[in-house]
C-alpha cells in the first residue's frame, strides 16, 4: 500500500507538476477557439427560466427567486417573485429602452437600456447584449482586430483567451472543452465558458464564473388554452446545447457579488408580444434615470 501511494506523486512529476496536458488536437489560434465557442451555441437564440438569486454587497445578503427570459441581441426581462409568488420587481429591456416596475414601492424606472441601467437588478453594470450571452453559457467578445487575440493552454485545464480591445478594455475568457470530444479534432470540440474578466483601464470591470454545465431541450410551442389563438412557436430551431446551472458575477472593486441558480431552462423560448417592453402602470410614481443623474420625475 505504501509502495502505491508513492507512484501518484512520481507520475504527477512525470505530467509537468500535475498539470493537464491539451487535448492532441489543439486550437491554431485564439480567434479559432472564439469560432468554436459561438458555433456551439449557434443553435441558442434565447434562454427562459426560473432562477434562485442570491445577492450579496457591503450592504448585506438578499435572495429570491426570478423568473429570466434573454433573446438575442439583446433583450431581456427578469420578474423577480416572492416566496408567497408575489412579483415585486419586473425589468424589461428590448436592447434600446429600460424599463423597471417596483410594485413594493409603487415607483417605475425608465431610461435608456445601458448597463448601469440593467445593473439595478443584477448589481453587476454589464451590457444587454453581454447579459444575454452570459446567460445562455457564452462569453461576450471584445471588438478587437484578429492580431490582438492570444491564446494558451492552462495547466489546470482549460484554454485561456486573453483579447486586447479598444479604449485600454481588455478580457481573459476559459473555455474547457467538453469531455466527450477530447479526442476529437479541434474543429469539432464543443466548448464550455468556465470564466469571463473585463477591465479597462487596469481596473476590473466584472468577472463571470460559470459551473454545472448541462444539456437542456427547446421550449415547446405556447398554446392558448382557450384555443382562440395559433400557438406560438420557438424563437428558435431544435437546440441540446449545454447551459451552465451557476453563474456568478462580481464586482471585485465594490463588493457586489451575485448568483444565479438555474433551474427548469429551455432554449429558444416563445416570445410573446410587448414581452420585452412595459407600459407606466397607473397609481405608481415615475422616474427617468440614466445613471448620470439620481433621475427626474416623470410626468
Amino acid at each position: 500500500m505504501r509502495r502505491a501511494s508513492l507512484l501518484v506523486p512520481i507520475g504527477c512529476a512525470l505530467l509537468a507538476g500535475c498539470g493537464v496536458r491539451p487535448p492532441a488536437s489543439q486550437f491554431p489560434s485564439a480567434n479559432d477557439a472564439i469560432a468554436r465557442m459561438r458555433s456551439t451555441f449557434d443553435c441558442a437564440n434565447g434562454v427562459q427560466g426560473t432562477a434562485k438569486i442570491d445577492h450579496f454587497s457591503p450592504e448585506g445578503r438578499v435572495r429570491g427567486e426570478v423568473l429570466f427570459f434573454a433573446v438575442n441581441p439583446a433583450r431581456v426581462r427578469f420578474d423577480v417573485v416572492s416566496p408567497f409568488g408575489v412579483t415585486l420587481y419586473t425589468l424589461t429591456s428590448n436592447g434600446r429602452d429600460f424599463a423597471m416596475n417596483d410594485l413594493g414601492q409603487k415607483q417605475f424606472l425608465f431610461g435608456p437600456a445601458s448597463a448601469c441601467n440593467l445593473a439595478r437588478l443584477t448589481q453587476v453594470p454589464v451590457p444587454g447584449h453581454a447579459l444575454v450571452s452570459l446567460l445562455r453559457g457564452e462569453a461576450p467578445v471584445l471588438v478587437h482586430a484578429a492580431s490582438d487575440a492570444r491564446l494558451a493552454w492552462d495547466s489546470r485545464g482549460f484554454y485561456r483567451v486573453l483579447v486586447e480591445s479598444s479604449r485600454a478594455a481588455t478580457e481573459e475568457i476559459h473555455l474547457e472543452v467538453r469531455p466527450d470530444d477530447w479526442d476529437k479534432p479541434w474543429s469539432e470540440q464543443r466548448l464550455r465558458v468556465k470564466e469571463v474578466r473585463v477591465a479597462q483601464g487596469g481596473a476590473e470591470l466584472y468577472r463571470a464564473e460559470l459551473e454545472h454545465h448541462e444539456a437542456t431541450s427547446t421550449a415547446a410551442p405556447r398554446v392558448d388554452p382557450d384555443g382562440v389563438d395559433d400557438p406560438i412557436p420557438p424563437s428558435g430551431g431544435a437546440c441540446s446545447a449545454e447551459i451552465p446551472r451557476s453563474i456568478r458575477m462580481r464586482v471585485p472593486d465594490t463588493g457586489e457579488d451575485v448568483i444565479f441558480q438555474l433551474k427548469d431552462v429551455r432554449w429558444n423560448p416563445p416570445i410573446l408580444a410587448g414581452a420585452f417592453t412595459q407600459p407606466m402602470p397607473s397609481g405608481a410614481s415615475s422616474r427617468f434615470v440614466d445613471c448620470a443623474s439620481p433621475g427626474r420625475s416623470g410626468e
